[in-house]
C-alpha cells in the first residue's frame, strides 16, 4: 500500500439540518495515537449542540490540522489517520500542528543540519539581519544581507567599543553590553526587567534606533509606549512584546498614582475593563432565532396566579410510593402533564404558522428550555402526549441530565412544537418568554412561593406560582389563549381532580 493511499483525511461532517460550521472544543486524541473504528475522536460544538464524533477509519492518528477553539466549515479536513501503521514510517512526515500547537518533532538529519549560532552572535530570530536556521540570514524582501562591519558608536562616557559582528545589529542607546578589557568584551549581568525612562523626548511609539520586531513596534505604538525610553530583555538588548507590556503598565499605574494624588473620585474608562465576547456557536444561533422570532410572530403574553399547594402535596405523596422513590420528581412534571392534557382540548395552540395556511399537529413535542454554559437550548421530548406520568419523568430528567453534561444531540432539539420554560428554579416569579421559531405557544413556570392567599374564605398560607403565556396572535387569539392557560391552572390547583374529570 502507497503512503497516500494509506493516509486517510477525515473531513469536518455536516452534523444535521444545514450547519456550515464547527467550532473544536476538545481533540480526544493526539497525533501517534492508535485509535479504532467509530471511536470518538473529537468534540465539536455546532449552532445547536456539542457533539463527540467518531472515528472513520481505524490506525494511526498522522496528524491534526485545526487545534482546539478552531472554527472549521463543514466538508474541511480535520485529521489525518494512517490506516497500516504496521507497514513502516511514512516518506512524507507530518507538518500540522497537534491540538495544543506544538510543532512536529524534526528528524536526526534536519537537527543535524542546523547551525547553532555562536552566544556571542545570538540575534533574536527574525530580526532582520539576524542568523537564520541552516546558515541564512534574515533580510528583507528585496535586500541583501550586510557583508560589511559595523562599527558601534562610541559611548558617551568615553569607553570604545568593540566592533560588532557582520550579522550583528547597531545595539540601542543606553543598553550595557559589557566592560571591554584590553581585546576582550566581558558581559556584565543585564537586568531582565524593562525600565522605563524620562519620557520627556518623546511621548510616541518612535524609536527607529532601537531593536524590535514590526508587532513588538506596532504594539508599543497602540499602547502609547515610546520605545526609546525602554530597556528590552531580549537577545542583544532587543525590545519584547513583554517589555512594552510591562512598560505600559507601569505607565497606567504611574498615571494612576498621580490621578489618585489629584482626586478621588474621577471615574476610569477604557478597554482594560472591558470584555468580548465571541457569539458564536448555540448563543449565535439563540440570538438569531429570537430575533427572528421576536420581529415575526406578533406576541401576545398573559398571566395567572394559581394555587398550587394540592399539586405540592401530590407530588409528596406520588414521591411516596415505592415505584416513585428511585425517580426525581419535580412540581416540572405536573406542569409538563397540565400542558400536554390542556393541548388535547385547545389543539389549535400545538401548530405552526405557515404563511397561506395554519399546521396543526396531532403530536406534541415538548420542549423544556434548558440554560447551559454554552447558551440557551431547547430540548424536546418527542410525542411526549403518549407517555404516561412515569415515563414523561424519565424523559424529562433525561433530557435534563444530558442538557447539563452538554452532550445534547441537534436532533433532540430539532422539531419541537410547544414549550415550557422554568424560571422558577432562578427564584423568578414569571417572565414573558419569547417563541421559538416555528411554535406558536410558551409557557413560563414561575418560582413556587408560600403567600397569604384566600382559602375557603379565609386567608391562609398558601403554595403560590404564577405562570406566563406568550403565543402567537396570528393564530391564538385573546379566547384561546385565556382558555388553554385556564385549563392549566386548574389542573395545578388540583391535579387529581383534573385528572379524573379531562380522563
Amino acid at each position: 500500500m502507497s503512503d497516500m493511499s494509506r493516509i486517510k483525511t477525515f473531513n469536518l461532517p455536516d452534523l444535521g439540518e444545514g450547519l456550515t460550521e464547527g467550532e473544536i472544543l476538545a481533540w480526544l486524541v493526539k497525533v501517534g495515537d492508535t485509535i479504532e473504528l467509530n471511536q470518538p475522536i473529537v468534540e465539536v460544538e455546532t449552532a445547536k449542540a456539542a457533539v463527540e464524533i467518531p472515528a472513520k477509519w481505524a490506525g494511526q492518528v498522522q496528524a491534526i490540522h485545526h487545534p482546539e477553539g478552531t472554527t472549521v466549515e463543514v466538508g474541511t479536513p480535520i485529521i489525518a489517520i494512517d490506516t497500516d501503521p504496521g507497514a513502516g514510517p511514512l516518506d512524507v512526515p507530518s507538518t500540522t500542528a497537534t491540538p495544543t500547537g506544538d510543532l512536529p518533532t524534526p528528524s536526526a538529519a534536519s537537527l543535524a543540519a542546523v547551525e547553532v549560532a555562536p552566544a556571542e552572535g545570538m540575534v533574536e530570530p527574525g530580526l532582520i539581519g539576524g542568523a537564520a536556521p541552516g546558515g541564512r540570514t534574515a533580510v528583507l524582501v528585496g535586500y541583501g544581507p550586510r557583508t560589511t562591519s559595523a562599527k558601534r558608536r562610541p559611548r558617551k562616557n568615553g569607553v570604545p567599543a568593540q566592533a560588532a559582528t557582520p550579522a550583528t545589529p547597531a545595539a540601542p542607546a543606553g543598553v550595557d553590553h559589557g566592560i571591554v578589557v584590553g581585546d576582550k568584551a566581558i558581559p556584565t549581568p543585564a537586568s531582565t526587567t524593562p525600565r522605563v525612562h524620562d519620557r520627556r523626548d518623546g511621548a510616541g511609539s518612535g524609536g527607529a534606533g532601537v531593536l524590535a520586531k514590526p508587532p513588538v513596534r506596532k504594539l508599543a505604538k497602540d499602547l502609547g509606549v515610546d520605545l526609546r525610553a525602554v530597556v528590552g530583555s531580549g537577545p542583544l538588548g532587543s525590545i519584547t512584546r513583554e517589555d512594552v507590556q510591562q512598560a505600559s503598565r507601569g505607565a497606567v499605574a504611574a498615571e494612576s498614582v498621580a490621578t489618585t494624588s489629584t482626586t478621588t473620585s474621577a471615574a476610569s474608562f477604557g478597554a482594560d475593563r472591558e470584555q468580548r465576547i465571541p457569539v458564536k456557536g448555540v448563543r449565535k444561533l439563540t440570538a438569531e432565532n429570537m430575533s427572528r422570532s421576536a420581529f415575526t410572530a406578533p406576541h401576545v403574553t398573559e398571566f395567572l396566579t394559581v394555587d398550587v399547594t394540592r399539586a405540592m402535596r401530590a407530588l409528596e405523596r406520588l414521591r411516596g410510593r415505592r415505584e416513585w422513590r428511585d425517580v426525581r420528581v419535580s412540581p416540572l412534571l405536573l406542569v409538563a402533564k397540565a400542558v400536554l392534557l390542556a393541548v388535547k382540548r385547545h389543539p389549535m395552540v400545538n401548530s405552526t404558522w405557515a404563511g397561506d395556511e395554519i399546521v396543526v399537529k396531532e403530536y406534541v413535542n415538548l420542549g423544556i428550555a434548558a440554560a447551559t454554559e454554552r447558551g440557551l437550548i431547547v430540548p424536546n421530548v418527542k410525542d411526549a402526549g403518549r407517555l404516561s406520568l412515569r415515563e414523561l419523568a424519565d424523559a424529562l430528567n433525561g433530557l435534563v441530565q444530558t442538557a447539563k453534561s452538554g452532550r445534547t444531540s441537534p436532533a433532540d432539539m430539532s422539531g419541537g412544537t410547544l414549550t415550557i420554560t422554568n424560571v422558577g428554579v432562578f427564584g423568578v416569579d414569571t417572565g414573558t418568554p419569547i417563541l421559538p421559531p416555528g411554535e406558536s405557544a410558551i409557557l413560563a413556570f414561575g418560582a413556587v412561593r408560600e403567600m397569604p392567599w384566600v382559602h375557603k374564605g379565609k386567608v391562609k398560607v398558601r403554595q403560590v406560582t404564577t405562570l406566563g403565556l406568550s403565543f402567537d396572535h396570528r393564530i391564538i387569539d385573546g379566547e384561546l389563549g385565556s382558555k388553554f392557560l385556564r385549563d392549566i391552572g386548574d389542573f395545578l390547583a388540583d391535579p387529581e381532580a383534573a385528572l379524573l374529570a379531562w380522563t
